[in-house]
């Protein structure tokens, strides 16, 4: 008993010390009184004091704990924890109702105390949207709903329900570490780069997932301008430094490669009377490959008008400093000299989605942690939930379920399906299958060739358009498309089989993060998630799975032209998509204060022009 009248003697002390530069013996003190206390389930936060600033292993934090007030899990509120700050975390977040509050503890953690709006992230990479313009303060969203610590989560005890988080590194200022306690726990996390192991990518060239990364590409492109316009500057020297290669023919490849056209084009050669080559690797053999392909050969086309050199069916297999060795299906391989090279494919874990996996059973998924249809993460016991580029939705193979689905679409039981039967079945078993989906919308289609048509077809000379035709030939359901009307049981499980093997996760875009954060908003703010199983059972029949709707597709590709690919309606390409995606972009954003700065950005640009200097 006097020992702990002397530790609450010591506390009280404490309280009249600076927060910033606690003594080792408030430390001491408030972990005795911690493990003084008896209480049902403590839900604690811990601070990390930081001893002085030495260069020594004794600079490590110490861990002290400040312990809230524990009550009964079933009348508390529970403390819901989000990480992240991307799509999927600030559409949670901004679709939960302020009323949230009053149910959940809800705090966010995340290294970054802003959200980026990344479709306009290569267009900050020029200087046509300002950086400011595409960013919005992360406690802007919570005000009223919760607080935000902006730390970096470094491990997850599933067991315990606790995370360790730290104050990020390159802030500037010495590390800050803490524990703190959850209940619920939603992971937002996204991905990284994926360098597919290839030596020199980390080294020698340029990401592209953050506003430091478009700053440093747009400070890199000034740099190589300025450099090769010295007079002192061989004409071998300046040809180097005015090549910009972009690895990845994907939609944010194709926009980088579009941006520094539009920069070069409209700003640069006025002031700069160089020549200057673009160059887009592409593993495939044609850039946007996800898009219909009508779309990828308009893309095609508008980038040789442009000069924009598409290196097609490559691979890159090194980087060294200020050269790519690019290497083709014939194995032959090609050096490219350039000023910056972009890498802008793949993407990989999370090193906290890989810690989890390890804590967790049936955990495999190589690139995130694998969830049920309600974005729960399998093996957490309901208290962790994912979303975005860090879940994948472990979905159910159509194959095992061959006899039921035949027998549910041979209607008029011949032991055969028409092409009739067929359609309908399988848009039927897509509300089940979601993988099935597109297979589905290819038979309503009939030939695929229809998909091809309005502004497209105008735009595609016979023999592209017979192309794209042709390229519809890699679907499984293609062979009741060419004079076989009917298919038998086995023909069925065949092309189930062939459809599974092609069974893939959602897309990881922000449009599917942000219909899944908004789904998690509904569902939290329609249940009282606790993370308990015992007491989340009654939830089971309540939430409904998650189904992804696919709204569509937009790139830019230079030239105030953009491609769209929408289902139902096909294609649309030109300037007027151009004027469309811009308008979608604007009027994406977040608030009305970046509403109106990306149109102002627009206006500034198209009236003055980019601002080239090297700030």
């Amino acid at each position: 008993m006097n020992m702990l009248l002397q530790q609450q003697k010591l506390a009280a002390g404490c309280k009249q010390r600076s927060v910033a530069q606690p003594s080792r013996g408030c430390v001491a003190a408030h972990t005795g009184l911690r493990s003084g206390r008896v209480a049902s389930r403590q839900r604690s936060v811990t601070t990390a004091v930081m001893t002085p600033p030495a260069k020594s292993e004794s600079s490590s934090p110490v861990y002290t704990t400040m312990s809230l007030d524990g009550q009964n899990l079933k009348t508390a509120k529970p403390r819901l924890v989000v990480l992240g700050s991307g799509w999927g975390a600030m559409s949670f977040l901004k679709a939960l109702p302020t009323s949230i509050s009053s149910t959940y503890e809800l705090i966010v953690v995340s290294p970054r105390n802003y959200f980026l709006y990344t479709p306009l992230l290569p267009a900050v990479a020029t200087g046509t949207m300002e950086e400011r313009s595409i960013v919005e303060p992360v406690r802007n969203f919570i005000v009223g709903k919760g607080e935000f610590y902006e730390a970096l989560c470094k491990d997850i005890d599933p067991v315990a329900k606790e995370l360790v988080c730290c104050f990020p590194e390159d802030a500037g200022l010495d590390s800050a570490c803490f524990k703190m306690s959850y209940d619920v726990l939603v992971m937002a996390v996204g991905s990284v780069n994926n360098t597919f192991g290839i030596k020199g990518v980390d080294q020698y060239c340029f990401y592209f997932k953050s506003i430091e990364d478009a700053n440093r590409l747009r400070s890199r492109v000034s740099e190589c301008f300025e450099r090769a316009a010295l007079p002192a500057t061989p004409e071998e020297e300046r040809k180097k430094l005015l090549t910009f290669v972009v690895v990845g023919g994907g939609p944010t490849g194709v926009e980088v490669a579009a941006e520094l056209y539009d920069m070069i084009e409209e700003d640069l050669s006025k002031l700069y009377p160089n020549l200057v080559s673009i160059q887009v690797v592409e593993l495939m053999d044609h850039v946007l490959s996800t898009y219909d392909r009508a779309i990828s050969l308009y893309t095609a086309e508008q980038f040789k008008r442009a000069g924009i050199k598409l290196v097609l069916n490559s691979r890159v297999a090194s980087v060294e400093d200020g050269v790519v060795r690019v290497v083709n299906k014939a194995n032959e391989s090609v050096d490219i000299k350039f000023g910056a090279c972009v890498w802008a494919t793949g993407i990989a874990m999370n090193p906290l989605v890989r810690q989890l996996q390890e804590k967790l059973p049936g955990q495999s998924h190589f690139r995130s942690v694998l969830t049920d249809d309600c974005m729960r993460v399998k093996g957490s016991d309901g208290s962790i939930w994912a979303l975005g580029d860090a879940a994948t939705i472990d979905q159910p193979k159509a194959l095992d379920y061959a006899e039921q689905l035949f027998e549910q679409a041979d209607t008029n039981r011949d032991g055969r399906l028409s092409l009739e039967e067929l359609r309908v079945l399988l848009n039927t078993a897509s509300k089940e299958f979601s993988h099935l989906e597109e297979h589905a919308r290819f038979l309503d289609s009939q030939t695929g060739v229809k998909r091809f048509g309005g502004l497209v077809a105008k735009s595609l000379s016979p023999a592209d358009a017979a192309a794209a035709a042709a390229s519809n030939s890699s679907q499984p359901f293609a062979v009741l498309l060419d004079g076989n009307t009917e298919i038998s049981k086995e023909q069925f499980k065949d092309i189930l089989g062939k459809v599974d093997k092609g069974l893939r996760a959602l897309p990881a875009t922000a449009q599917v993060a942000n219909q899944q954060g908004k789904y998690l908003a509904a569902v939290f703010a329609g249940n009282r998630v606790t993370g308990a199983p015992e007491l989340d059972a009654a939830l089971a029949d309540k939430i409904k799975p998650f189904r992804y709707f696919h709204k569509g597709s937009a790139a830019y590709v230079g030239s105030d032209k953009a491609v769209f690919d929408l289902p139902k309606f096909g294609p649309l390409t030109g300037t007027g998509a151009g004027f469309v995606w811009k308008s979608y972009e604007t009027m994406s954003q977040f608030s009305f204060r970046n509403q109106c700065l990306v149109a102002a950005d627009w206006l500034r640009t198209k009236i003055f022009g980019r601002d080239i200097s090297r700030v």
